[in-house]
């Protein structure tokens, strides 16, 4: 990171846990614009894994399974990062 996103970084540490949370929603919403050639790349990706579903080369996952992946990730970053 540059000096200049080390010193916000280390403020954003000292701020109460909600404002780090609006802060990070801020950011957030900041990198969330429309992109049609993104969409155009998502849209094939869909297609293709549907595709690929229906030939018999990949399987579903089931929604419990799904969550208790990204469940047990938040876990492990928030032990990470304190």
């Amino acid at each position: 990171m540059t000096p200049t996103s080390e010193t916000l970084s280390a403020q954003a540490a000292q701020l109460a846990p909600e404002e780090r949370i609006q802060l990070v929603e801020r950011i957030l919403n900041s990198l969330d614009q429309p992109d049609a050639a993104l969409d155009v790349l998502w849209t094939n990706e869909a297609s293709d894994r549907l595709a690929a579903y229906r030939r018999g080369e990949i399987k579903a996952v089931g929604l419990p399974d799904v969550i208790a992946k990204y469940q047990q990730s938040a876990r492990y970053w928030k032990n990470r990062l304190g």
